[in-house]
């Protein structure tokens, strides 16, 4: 029975830190935290309950099942747990996520030297995605090429940007937004899940199981138990970057206190600190963020649609990677705008399906459970996807008046009402099967 060593389980959390850390996770923490000014450390600690805890009870909630999402929605039955799992693999793959890494690199970290002209973009989408290509060709080699060489040199440029954040702040904390004023817990929270780490999480767990395996680890436990492990060294980087991040944002009000979202305070910052070292150093830490994603995105949409249709995996990585590149040059501002309502209609039923197969003890039939909670689920998702569309008009009224409906959360108290109704169900009619098969 083969095992991993220490270095080997290291660079494999490193591979699944690489994975997760996307431009968006680098951006979302510094608007944050300069947002939340004093009230720094509530809103902090909401963010990473939903940025870091989420995604990494998804990983744990995988490595139990075997790393597949199809065991995940096995309750659900094979058709809707099929569409569910499409409809994710699509939306964080070729369709919305995997072309925006490139985009967000290219407008982050080239474009300021470039111009954000369309020949510039296709130049740089072109050889983004065939590094993309050449690193999740062969699964197997990705703890070689991506945790053992390029993480290392993002954590390199990340520790030179998280140190300077914490030992050269550009100021003192600033004061804080009225939006964080009032539960600064819960605005925290709610940033966090906007993130969508939770979906990444979902189409990483086959890449995290495949990579272990393929290291020559066979028995299921070990695969289990080494998923987890190398989520938590994952979480445990992901949560420093966001403390850091969040600081870097906190006390960055006196020289970007008008700036209107992540990118602008990070390149704010970088150039008070560092000058046109600094661009470089976020080009640097951008880039390979977002090329480590984007990676592992078509290497998870490669393993999965390879098993659900006749078509080898080199094939639909060469698809999805040239399907991305097409996608990528229609530009960020039109990608984002058709993305943000999909990706948050399919959270909350994410969210759902982890929490519901972490508790699969306390379920008598899993499918009595399962069924009616997601199908409430997809309902109030489909009206909070409508409503970020703009579509507010055909969305009911009730559902807008829904606590934390303002917050895309609307669907949360109708489903754990509908989650206590299915739980008790299940025990009556579970007790009902046991007292007929004693008699």
């Amino acid at each position: 029975m083969i095992r991993l060593k220490g270095l080997d389980l290291l660079a494999l959390g490193f591979m699944t830190f690489a994975l997760f850390l996307g431009a968006g996770n680098i951006i979302f923490p510094p608007s944050a935290g300069l947002a939340a000014g004093h009230s720094l450390w509530f809103a902090a600690l909401g963010f990473l309950l939903t940025g870091v805890g989420l995604p990494l009870l998804t990983v744990v909630a995988l490595a139990r099942v075997g790393g597949g999402m199809d065991r995940l929605t096995a309750p659900l039955g094979r058709g809707a747990g099929t569409l569910l799992a499409v409809a994710v693999y699509l939306a964080i793959g070729p369709l919305f996520a995997t072309p925006r890494t490139a985009v967000v690199s290219f407008e982050m970290g080239v474009a300021p030297f470039t111009g954000n002209a369309a020949v510039p973009l296709f130049v740089y989408t072109v050889l983004f995605f065939s590094a993309t290509l050449f690193l999740s060709i062969n699964p197997g080699q990705l703890v070689n090429r991506v945790g053992k060489f390029i993480t290392p040199v993002l954590l390199a440029a990340l520790l030179v940007l998280g140190g300077a954040a914490v030992f050269a702040p550009a100021g003192d904390i600033g004061t804080t937004a009225d939006s964080y004023r009032n539960g600064p817990l819960l605005k925290g929270f709610l940033e966090g899940y906007l993130t969508m780490d939770t979906l990444g999480a979902l189409v990483f767990g086959i890449v995290i199981a495949t990579a272990i395996r393929d290291r020559g680890v066979s028995e299921p436990a070990l695969v289990t138990r080494y998923s987890m492990i190398a989520g938590a060294i994952a979480a445990l980087g992901l949560s420093l970057v966001y403390l850091a991040l969040f600081y870097l944002g906190a006390t960055s009000q006196g020289i970007a206190g008008e700036a209107q979202n992540g990118v602008q305070i990070l390149t704010t910052y970088v150039q008070h600190t560092f000058g046109t070292t600094g661009s470089l150093l976020l080009a640097v830490v951008i880039t390979l963020a977002c090329l480590t994603t984007a990676v592992g995105l078509t290497t998870a949409c490669g393993e999965f649609f390879s098993g659900l249709m006749p078509v080898g995996y080199r094939t639909v990585a060469v698809v999805f990677t040239l399907f991305s590149l097409l996608v990528a040059n229609q530009g960020l501002t039109q990608l984002i705008s058709v993305s943000v309502p999909v990706l948050v209609g399919l959270y909350p039923l994410a969210i759902m399906l982890v929490a519901l197969s972490l508790l699969d003890r306390c379920w008598v039939s899993p499918s009595r459970v399962f069924i009616p909670v997601m199908a409430v689920t997809l309902v109030f998702g489909v009206a909070d996807g409508l409503s970020a569309a703009g579509f507010t008009n055909l969305v009911p009224v009730l559902f807008t008046r829904l606590p934390l409906a303002a917050q895309s959360m609307g669907w949360l108290v109708p489903v754990l009402v509908t989650l206590a109704i299915a739980f008790a169900v299940d025990r009556l009619l579970g007790q009902r099967r046991l007292a007929s098969d004693a008699g």
